[in-house]
């Protein structure tokens, strides 16, 4: 049976697709429309849908619209409570209507679509959905908080038999999401996008408010919270978009990052108690703080954490389409990695720089090439095989560098047009990993975790320790990742450093690179020395030579 999930209704529009139980295909609209998360989450963009994605994800598997047995809507209007708080106060019923009107516009972007085939699955069973069904657990307890939903901004349950039990949901206006985004504007970052900056920035303050906070964010003791309303004034000045940070405001987000840990805790300790499994999922755009992951691990009651990889609102496509497939009798099998967005050919890419006219190679060993131009301390964009679902670049689009030289960490900051507090990531063969990091997951393929890394290694890869002593870690597995994890051992053998540096591919405000246009344009208007696009290299001189 073929399922089509579709996530709309807020920000990041993506589209999915499950086939006979196996997820064939997921994009984000961000990547074929290059608008950063897509939209803006307001009422009046609630209409836009992610027709390129979808379009794409059908064409991906052969199909046409009316191949399809259902189609999934990750937001069911008949959940929202008319007036109700938390939401955007004058302007909700403009969204609901056009959630309404949902299967019509869906029929109207794909034709041959019969508008009675959309279905509609509630935002936070979609977000539970893409944790529980798509983990490699059978049974697990699911954890879900964003910013909201409905009517609710919270889902506290469990899978058993591809089954979910809701155990507990948490009514608007209390949210931790958007609680962390009022903050996220408060310290002048952008709401409903920027929510990580905080979360870095935290590292350089101290938890001063902790106290004052724990009274205004409390757990209820039934699964639930409170979050009472905050004035962010009275414990740091509010900053404009560019304004330089100080020690109130990083102390600030010190004190949000901490409290938001300390109550996930204490819902996991909740859920435990309840379901007694030793497995927890999670999802939800909350469940992209790596900070508050690998704390839940590390202190929390269960003995396994799973993160969807595409935790934001683009993974309730992914759920959505898993949910129907569940409910048809259809059940879901594992995620077996992120990579599931757009690839080309050999023969494809060459065409592409045919066109675009550069010069370019074929080396016989592309791991091996790459791998000299690191250790000789050159930037590479590295464009391999399907894009990635979800917000982290995991060695498909990424640039590369050194990690043994400090510097890098303020050059690549550079390259891409972001804040110098922003660290950079590293990434190491799984086999390798616990020589140099600590505490955090072993295997940990999707950088969702931190770890810390051990003191032996902090001056030998300076460029991917943060402030703290700590790293947002991506492990490579040589079975799932051949290309990449040579690379890797052709790195070591020059440099004796079994890291590599891995940012996202893109510059400060742009989603991802995703087609071949998207690499070359980035690689043409940022300082990077060397393109590897699938097999071919394109070094900077060349291209640009006179």
């Amino acid at each position: 049976m073929r399922f089509l999930g579709i996530n709309a209704i807020f920000h990041d529009p993506a589209a999915a697709l499950v086939v006979d139980g196996e997820v064939v295909a997921a994009a984000e609209e961000e990547r074929f429309s290059r608008r950063k998360h897509g939209k803006r989450p307001v009422p009046f963009s609630a209409w836009e849908l992610p027709e390129r994605a979808a379009a794409w994800c059908l064409e991906q598997a052969g199909l046409r619209p009316e191949d399809l047995d259902a189609v999934a809507y990750s937001y069911d209007p008949d959940l929202v409570r008319p007036g109700g708080p938390g939401l955007d106060e004058g302007w909700e019923d403009l969204r609901t209507t056009y959630a309404r009107r949902a299967p019509a516009f869906l029929a109207g972007v794909l034709p041959g679509l019969d508008s009675a085939q959309v279905r509609y699955v509630p935002h936070h069973v979609a977000h539970a959905a893409s944790a529980g069904l798509a983990a490699p657990y059978r049974d697990s307890a699911v954890l879900v908080c964003d910013g909201r939903g409905e009517a609710v901004s919270h889902l506290a349950g469990h899978y058993r038999g591809g089954e979910l039990t809701i155990l507990a949901a948490q009514e608007l206006p209390h949210s931790l999401g958007l609680m962390y985004e009022e903050v996220t504007q408060h310290l002048g970052f952008l709401r409903s996008c920027d929510e990580y900056k905080v979360m870095a920035l935290a590292s350089y303050g101290e938890p001063r408010h902790l106290g004052a906070l724990r009274e205004l964010i409390r757990p209820d003791g039934e699964g639930g919270f409170r979050v009472e309303p905050i004035d962010w004034g009275g414990y740091a000045k509010a900053l404009t978009r560019g304004e330089s940070w100080t020690e109130e405001h990083a102390d600030l987000a010190a004190s949000v990052q901490r409290r938001l840990e300390e109550v996930l805790l204490d819902l996991a300790r909740w859920l435990h108690g309840r379901t007694g499994e030793r497995c927890l999922t999670m999802a939800g755009g909350v469940a992209l703080n790596c900070v508050a992951n690998t704390r839940l691990l590390a202190e929390g009651p269960f003995e396994e954490l799973w993160v969807q990889p595409a935790a934001g609102d683009a993974g309730t496509a992914l759920g959505g389409a898993l949910h129907l497939a569940q409910a048809f009798g259809e059940p879901a099998a594992p995620m077996t990695g992120a990579d599931l967005g757009r690839g080309w050919s050999d023969e494809e890419l060459a065409a592409w720089l045919d066109v675009a006219r550069v010069p370019y190679e074929r080396p016989a060993d592309l791991a091996g090439a790459v791998a000299a131009e690191l250790a000789a301390d050159r930037i590479v964009a590295w464009f391999q095989g399907r894009g990635e679902y979800g917000p982290r670049a995991l060695g498909h689009r990424s640039l590369l560098a050194h990690p043994g030289r400090e510097a890098n960490t303020e050059r690549l900051n550079d390259v891409k047009g972001r804040e110098q507090f922003r660290p950079i990531a590293p990434m190491v063969l799984a086999e390798r990993a616990h020589e140099i990091f600590a505490r955090g997951p072993v295997p940990s393929p999707y950088m969702l975790f931190v770890h810390d890394v051990r003191p032996g290694w902090r001056e030998r890869i300076p460029a991917v320790v943060h402030v703290d002593g700590t790293a947002r870690v991506q492990t490579v597995d040589g079975t799932d990742d051949p290309l990449l994890a040579r690379m890797l051992r052709e790195f070591e053998l020059r440099t004796g450093l079994p890291v590599v540096v891995n940012t996202s591919l893109n510059t400060a405000g742009r989603p991802m690179v995703d087609d071949p246009r998207d690499a070359l344009e980035c690689f043409g208007s940022a300082p990077v020395d060397l393109l590897a696009l699938g097999p071919y290299l394109i070094r900077r001189g060349e291209a640009f030579a006179s």
